[in-house]
């Protein structure tokens, strides 16, 4: 049996690069692993480099351990410290009149966003559009279909297997399973128990409560082996855990900016309290981007003023800000190709899951985008990284500033008002995910609007 994220000789050569870019000499680690017989570059998608035996393997659990052991970055240890590298919080807007048409849009929006981009999840940015050329679909502005498919492309950019029988426009029958689902609604039910002073031992207890093991990955899975070990926050985040600033928390918090729109300071917060079960420094960082993008967009009309709003969540000097940076002017000069260009020039040496590639997506895919939903997934989708992940938080963001019925019936019709999940009690509707979150919105006291 293959456990992809948790071999210890992958979450080696991963680490490597982890830890290198957090300032650790891993020179003399590089060479004891190399000189052993062991690859030291990173296995797209989580496949074995090379085959480890028993002695491999346990020397790789010993390099792990000496690499955790090496000095790293210093990391906030409270939300008070990681409050004081941040901009001045903006004013909270008040509550729109529309909101519970945008808490809407933005559920339907992640969910469409997120289904559009499962079949290509791991093609490459190039493949994803020989796939869309060979079948007459290019630039994308529907969802992708085998139909027509030639057998050579097909056979050299294969589906996602595990998503293309339920997200092709052939056989879509709602929204199927995701983790960038699962975890919201887990967000959900998180509020729903504890409200808004949960911990972060709270978030640890309802994933072994509520989450299947098989269904996080990349650095949750490797949190989730650590609380399982008894392992106390922080070292959640930090054990032989490579992936702890790639996108897995960012996926996670659109609850905590839905549940306080026009407050991205709040939402922030609780993204922080969160993430760090698993996640460091940017990773952190893009988690709390993403819930002030879902905050900010309940309260505003415009994508820019949203943008605006939610950069005021990210630490000055962050690799992540300049990540979102990046994708901002890219947007601003030449066409998509040109931008998506320049994104992967800038961030082509990382994984396709990383949090910053990612985060520059998805600025990327917002501002050129201009809040409308159909260029902006797409966009999202094409870039070619996490395109699922990317795609499900530009559409949680536009659906919530342009409501449900602007997403558009051709995003809307297919999922059938359903969300599949693998919590317990499987299938949830759309329409209670959304009164359920407003249930949770407090009144804003400085305006007469209220949910």
């Amino acid at each position: 049996m293959r456990l992809t994220w948790a071999q210890p000789e992958d979450l080696l050569a991963h680490e490597l690069v982890q830890s290198e870019a957090e300032g650790r000499d891993v020179t003399g680690v590089r060479e004891t692993w190399t000189a052993a017989g062991g690859d030291p570059v990173p296995a797209v998608g989580g496949a074995a480099p090379t085959a480890a035996g028993p002695g491999l393997r346990a020397l790789a659990r010993d390099l792990l351990d000496a690499l955790d052991d090496l000095p790293g970055p210093d990391l906030p240890d409270s939300w008070s410290e990681v409050e004081a590298l941040l901009p001045t919080a903006p004013a909270r807007a008040p509550l729109p009149h529309d909101l519970p048409e945008r808490v809407r849009g933005a559920w339907a929006g992640r969910a469409a966003g997120c289904l559009l981009g499962k079949p290509v999840e791991k093609i490459p940015r190039q493949g994803i559009e020989e796939i869309l050329r060979a079948t007459g679909r290019w630039p994308l502005d529907r969802w992708f279909t085998a139909i027509g498919l030639p057998d050579d492309v097909a056979g050299r950019w294969p589906w996602n297997r595990r998503s293309a029988g339920t997200s092709l426009e052939e056989n879509i029958d709602g929204m199927p399973e995701d983790d960038d689902l699962n975890h919201p609604m887990l967000a959900l039910i998180l509020m729903e128990r504890h409200g808004r002073d949960f911990t972060t031992d709270d978030v640890a207890a309802l994933w072994l409560d509520l989450m299947p093991a098989g269904r996080v990955f990349t650095a949750e899975r490797a949190a989730y082996r650590n609380i399982l070990d008894a392992r106390p926050v922080p070292e959640t985040a930090t054990h032989h855990n490579p992936f702890r600033e790639w996108i897995g928390a960012l996926i996670r918090m659109d609850l905590y900016g839905w549940t306080h729109p026009g407050d991205v300071r709040a939402a922030a917060r609780l993204a922080w309290t969160d993430a760090r079960l698993s996640h460091t420094r940017d990773g952190v960082y893009g988690a709390m981007w993403a819930a002030a993008l879902a905050a900010s967009a309940l309260t505003h009309d415009k994508v820019e003023d949203v943008l605006d709003t939610a950069r005021a969540v990210l630490p000055p000097g962050s690799r992540v800000v300049e990540a979102v940076d990046l994708g901002r002017d890219a947007a601003s000069h030449g066409d998509v190709r040109s931008g998506l260009d320049r994104l992967h020039a800038a961030y082509g040496d990382l994984h396709w899951v990383h949090v910053l590639n990612n985060a520059a997506t998805i600025a990327y895919a917002l501002a050129k985008g201009e809040g409308e939903f159909t260029p902006s997934v797409s966009m999202a989708v094409t870039a070619g990284w996490d395109t699922d992940s990317a795609a499900a938080t530009v559409g949680g963001v536009v659906g919530a500033l342009r409501g449900f019925d602007r997403v558009g019936a051709q995003w809307t019709d297919p999922l059938d008002g359903r969300i599949d999940t693998s919590l317990p009690g499987g299938e949830r509707r759309i329409d209670d995910l959304v009164a359920r979150t407003l249930a949770l919105v407090e009144p804003d006291p400085n305006s007469p609007r209220t949910p």
